[in-house]
């Protein structure tokens, strides 16, 4: 891929262009020559920002498109990916020179292009997420059905990645950071490295030039010195090998200094520098057989005192991206090398990805070891594309750790994942019944934290609770989507209880007829938020007024009232105000309020005890906050052990208008690291937006909603 690129970096003319495309592709067909003829005919007009031909990009991307893969198909769509949209071409015209296959990838990658604005936004603007959204969700859908799409689309993306020098710095940068969230995730769930690396470094360039130039001066300038220890271990191992038994033409060593932006996520996740990070450089070393690759391992722990808190077996628990390698990381004589151990075979499909093993048959496409269930689980059920795109972030923009049930199926979610993703990731009724867990025997709660490797067993009920607020502590849409789905229908049962029982206790008629009188509402869902929503309670008593036949003669239209902090819509007069010990409502949370005697008690909505007061029919009436909503959080932050820091925190808290509600001190985590543990409220209700003004002020370390009152 290197060559290729640095080869493509020179190119200005289109002859230059055909001759590295047909070096990568050097047996084709006719139909591979219509193609080139084609495009070259239909963008003879055209050219880039640079001035140079246009038909030069859809040539460098069919040449990066034949390195991945052999498959023509998706060179010839390479070739024409950009005909329809940019030219008179039609999708009906393609179809009918080059057939179906071709024309519907095309046709795929034409509607990812087709909804990207001509103009890119501004990296700060608000319409950014959706454009990339909308981009990103086009992606994932079109390549249900062929996962080739993808492919060419990151071949695509990768070759504008090397021209962004003509652009502006605002495009450089809207280009970049959409590449950094959106394409290089696909392409390593794709397992396709070489196109991840490349995607990675090259957005890292432009997204945080700084810190790419200082990484970038540090290894020009200790250039000689990575290279001269790079090759004295390959020839170290050479040697091992060899003496083990192994024949000099039945593996190969060979080295490399790792890539810039690896090294930058290393930096940012370890808090140290540049200078700081042990194995720059990697070896890695390809044999025949599964096998051979153990007899290696063997010979390099027997000659090298490895870090075992670093090794990790791919091969036996391979990747959901079709990963197998082995990694040990080695102490030499001038320092720490990681080794990567693998087959040939495996290393085709570690740097290729599912484009590696490809095979087409009978219209479907497969590709061996590759596992695409992640693609079809990206469909996920919400009208929000801005939602869409931050699950799907989620799933794809992550680290992998290797998890297993008791009866040994293994399991790959993100990592920091809790003991709920997995539940649901072993199925979705079994995170909807969760009741506690096992992890590698020791009893643990639903939202422990899981590390490689462990052993998990879940424990559930038929009557199991699914609370709201561990939506901010799992890390799979999977759970997402399943805790926000139990939500909604959660609230949806408690508004028509609530709704019914207020009614009947403000009417005084017959609980029955209220709810015939509900079912027979054109939007009766929408009838129900009349408990939290003033204008639906007012229009819904007034219809309900008109129909009901008989109302006792005593009956009172309500009015509104307020208790301090409450906002009661009631005929009866609420002389007092209180609240049950099972549940402790703050402000902001959903909220219910029951008539006992002469006086009104608040619950939390979702409590399990106004639940069963809900069933039981027990009157209720009309109540709100009074003031705007707040949001409670836990903070973790690092703090110096010196005078005064405790005055600064403060001071810098309630800049942010934050209200301190508890603080712990003096928690360490080593003999060097202290850390304090707030709970704060605020007005922000965008805790993306809180976070980030914290970081900018604080080393924050964790920050977790406890926006509902039954977090365990």
């Amino acid at each position: 891929m290197e060559a290729l690129l640095k080869k493509a970096q020179g190119i200005i003319t289109i002859e230059e262009a055909e001759k590295l495309l047909f070096e990568y592709h050097p047996t084709y067909s006719s139909l591979f020559t219509t193609a080139l003829t084609l495009a070259k005919k239909a963008h003879i007009t055209q050219t880039r920002k640079s001035g140079e031909p246009y038909i030069i990009h859809p040539i460098l991307v069919a040449s990066i498109t034949a390195l991945i893969s052999s498959d023509e198909t998706m060179i010839i769509s390479a070739l024409l990916h950009d005909v329809v949209e940019d030219t008179e071409y039609t999708i009906e015209e393609i179809n009918q020179i080059f057939g179906e296959d071709v024309a519907f990838l095309v046709q795929g990658l034409t509607k990812i292009e087709v909804i990207r604005d001509e103009k890119l936004l501004s990296s700060s603007s608000n319409e950014k997420l959706i454009t990339s959204a909308l981009t990103f969700r086009e992606m994932l859908l079109s390549s249900i059905k062929d996962v080739r799409i993808l492919v060419v689309k990151l071949c695509d993306r990768l070759h504008n990645m090397t021209t962004l020098n003509a652009l502006s710095e605002t495009k450089q940068l809207r280009i970049a950071e959409e590449t950094m969230v959106v394409y290089a995730p696909i392409a390593h769930r794709l397992g396709i490295s070489q196109l991840k690396n490349r995607l990675e470094d090259l957005s890292f360039y432009y997204i945080y030039p700084d810190a790419y130039n200082m990484i970038d001066s540090y290894i020009q300038d200790n250039s000689q010195n990575l290279q001269l220890k790079l090759n004295s271990f390959i020839v170290n191992i050479n040697d091992l090998m060899k003496k083990n038994g192994f024949k000099e033409d039945s593996f190969e060593v060979f080295g490399r200094v790792k890539h810039y932006y690896s090294m930058y996520q290393k930096m940012q996740r370890k808090g140290i520098g540049i200078d700081e990070i042990l194995d720059l450089i990697a070896i890695r070393i390809l044999v025949n057989d599964d096998i051979d690759c153990y007899k290696v391992l063997g010979s390099l722990h027997l000659n090298y005192k490895p870090i075992i808190s670093r090794f990790k077996d791919y091969i036996t628990l391979p990747k959901e991206n079709g990963y197998s390698t082995i990694h040990t990381t080695l102490f030499d004589d001038d320092g720490i090398v990681e080794a990567q151990i693998r087959t040939f075979d495996m290393h085709k499909t570690a740097e290729y990805g599912i484009a590696a093993h490809w095979r087409y048959k009978d219209g479907r496409t497969e590709a061996k070891r590759v596992n695409l269930e992640w693609l079809e689980g990206l469909q996920y059920q919400n009208d929000s594309v801005e939602e869409f795109y931050s699950l799907a972030k989620g799933d794809l923009f992550s680290d992998d750790i290797s998890l297993f049930s008791p009866a040994g199926d293994h399991y790959t979610l993100p990592r920091d994942s809790v003991v709920l993703d997995f539940a649901y990731a072993v199925h979705s009724e079994i995170g909807n019944k969760a009741v506690s867990s096992l992890v590698n025997k020791v009893k643990s709660s639903l939202l422990t934290t899981l590390k490689n490797g462990d052993i998990v067993r879940i424990s559930t009920d038929k009557n199991a609770k699914v609370h709201c607020s561990w939506l901010d502590a799992v890390k799979t849409s999977r759970a997402k989507d399943g805790i926000k789905s139990a939500c909604r229908n959660k609230l949806k049962e408690c508004n028509h209880l609530s709704a019914i029982n207020i009614l009947t206790f403000l009417t005084k008629v017959d609980r029955e007829m209220i709810v015939d009188m509900f079912d027979s509402c054109t939007l009766k869902d929408n009838a129900y938020k009349m408990t939290s929503n003033r204008e639906i309670y007012k229009d819904v008593l007034n219809k309900f007024l008109e129909k009901l036949p008989e109302i006792s003669e005593d009956f009172t239209y309500p009015t509104e009232s307020i208790d301090e902090n409450f906002r009661f819509i009631s005929n009866k007069e609420v002389e007092k105000v209180e609240f049950d010990y099972c549940c402790h409502p703050k402000m902001g949370d959903e909220i219910v309020a029951f008539v006992e005697d002469d006086k009104v008690v608040i619950h939390h909505k979702f409590c399990q005890e106004a639940y069963k007061l809900m069933k039981a029919n027990t009157p209720m009436v009309f109540v709100t906050w009074v003031n705007e909503k707040t949001s409670r959080y836990r903070l973790i932050i690092s703090l110096q052990n010196r005078q005064g820091i405790l005055a600064e925190l403060l001071h810098k808290l309630a800049n942010l208008d934050l209200n301190v509600v508890s603080i712990e001190l003096g928690i360490k985590s080593s003999e060097s690291a202290e850390f304090c543990k707030l709970e704060v409220e605020t007005k922000e209700q965008n805790s993306k937006r809180l976070q980030e003004k914290l970081s900018k002020k604080l080393k924050l370390i964790e920050m977790i909603s406890l926006n509902d009152a039954y977090r365990k």
